[in-house]
């Protein structure tokens, strides 16, 4: 039987190691990088956009609240499926086709979330928005096509950070839209910026990008769907069906057999969706077993501050901001993380990636432990100390995502870019699906009853459950750490400053 790995091996190595002279002819295709950057934005605020209306979906769409968070799970569930196998596709037929219809399926959804009344047209057009998650990985893979090598680690960070620049920024640009326009207002703009993406791609991108071609895995894809559903599933919905329902133990049991029985199958295929043998060497599995770990402490951070800010002035550590004001605290991350994802390439060049990966983990927990110490030392949080720790967070994650994609592209032939970039991006959703369900387990034990300003009962996190969730997640970046230098030694994706 011969593989993928075998058929395309020495044609992948020749185009890893393509020399400098022969690449560097090409010119810097700066406006194709800046329209897949304006992508990947777009694919941060269309999951940004829905926070600031969690509370008042029940009464937009006139449905139960316990109804309404399928909203967030369908988006999450479409689209961990949507990233590898969008991978996979964009390999074999062209990655700029399967950007197009990715944007296009974002666009959709963005109308019907738009013209929503109820909630079932809503949740389809969050499911059709989450068909676009593989955006990011798809333009990694594009730009390793397109550009000279001495920029291509550079370019790579960049896109790497555009989804922390969308997240940072589409919070405060969610909930001002939607305090002072309205909430269908949202979902026009992120159609809007999707079509102006689309445009852009049409028009910069170049359609002749390494493809493999072959017999797409149907049935591949389906039973990655199953694992995935299986074990996403419960990861969203425990804390409400209870994590010693049958149901949720039902699922975990479920995604154990099935992930056994696919993997089993795709061993045996020789044109698999997922080609399972790369996967399971050592740069590959380290890389991504670093990548659940550093999704894992990138959702915490995202979940704890906001919640703390939020909180009411006479609630443990509480601030008292509206949302508008909470996200402005926490957006400078975003900008920090895109500086930062320029001195990944140059760390990457000087080091190697796994370096870069490392001390991405290293600088995330110094955020962490700038919490710990403020939450429970003897001084009281500011507002400033949340600006910093959120600067932390963002330069940690802007090292460690823009280190991530360039080991992948050091390890894998350039017709598996595509898939070997949507798995790692499946495993960074893994990890913040986990830090979403381990955080909100651990904020709803602790929380407590408190009274607000108005003299009506509200239910608060106590200061118990945020140190408990900041010191899972600082162990989780030790856990990245440890990994990423357990990675081989190799150098490569070097550049030149632009």
């Amino acid at each position: 039987m011969t593989s993928r790995t075998e058929t395309n091996g020495s044609q992948g190595e020749d185009n890893l190691h393509t020399s400098p002279d022969e690449t560097d002819e090409r010119t810097h295709p700066r406006a194709a990088v800046a329209i897949l950057c304006l992508a990947g934005i777009v694919v941060a605020l269309m999951q940004t956009i829905i926070v600031p209306l969690i509370p008042q979906l029940p009464t937009l769409l006139h449905a139960d609240a316990s109804n309404t968070t399928w909203a967030i799970t369908i988006t999450l569930l479409v689209g961990a499926v949507a990233t590898p196998i969008g991978g996979r596709i964009g390999d074999m037929y062209g990655k700029r086709l399967a950007i197009l219809g990715s944007l296009g399926f974002v666009a959709l959804g963005s109308v019907a979330c738009a013209l929503a009344t109820s909630l079932p047209v809503f949740i389809l057009g969050r499911g059709l928005q989450g068909l676009g998650f593989g955006i990011v990985a798809l333009g990694i893979s594009v730009m390793r096509d397109i550009v000279p090598a001495r920029y291509l680690g550079s370019a790579v960070g960049t896109m790497s950070a555009s989804l922390g620049i969308g997240g940072a920024l589409g919070l405060p640009f969610a909930a001002a839209i939607a305090q002072h326009v309205s909430w269908h207002a949202l979902f026009w703009s992120c159609a809007a910026a999707s079509a102006l993406a689309a445009v852009g791609v049409v028009l910069t991108v170049p359609t002749n990008t390494v493809t493999s071609g072959g017999r797409f895995d149907f049935l591949g894809a389906v039973g990655l769907t199953g694992v995935l559903i299986c074990l996403l599933l419960p990861l969203s919905k425990g804390a409400v069906w209870g994590w010693g329902d049958p149901l949720t133990l039902g699922c975990f049991a479920g995604f154990v057999v099935l992930l056994g029985v696919w993997a089993l199958i795709e061993l045996r295929r020789t044109n698999p969706l997922i080609d399972l043998r790369i996967l399971g060497e050592r740069p590959l599995l380290m890389t991504n077993l670093a990548s659940i770990a550093t999704g894992f402490a990138f959702y915490a951070m995202q979940l704890i501050p906001i919640q703390l800010l939020m909180a009411p002035t006479n609630s443990p550590d509480g601030f008292g901001y509206d949302m508008v004001h909470a996200s402005l605290i926490l957006a400078p991350s975003g900008l920090v993380m895109f500086a930062f994802s320029h001195i990944s390439g140059r760390i990457n060049a000087l080091f190697g990636a796994r370096i870069s990966l490392a001390l991405g983990g290293v600088i995330i927990g110094v955020g962490y432990i700038v919490f710990i110490v403020g939450i429970a030392g003897p001084w009281a949080l500011t507002w400033i100390h949340m600006v910093v720790i959120a600067c932390c967070i963002g330069a940690g994650l802007g090292i460690a995502y823009s280190a991530m994609p360039a080991l992948i592209m050091q390890s894998v032939s350039v017709e598996q870019t595509g898939e070997s970039n949507g798995v790692n991006a499946l495993m960074r959703i893994i990890g913040t699906s986990t830090a979403s369900a381990v955080v909100g387990m651990l904020l709803t034990w602790s929380t407590i009853t408190i009274t607000d300003p108005g003299g009506s009962p509200v239910e608060v996190p106590a200061s118990d459950g945020y140190l408990w969730a900041a010191g899972i997640a600082l162990a989780a970046c030790v856990v990245a750490s440890v990994v990423a230098m357990a990675i081989p030694a190799r150098r490569g994706l070097t550049e030149t400053p632009v």
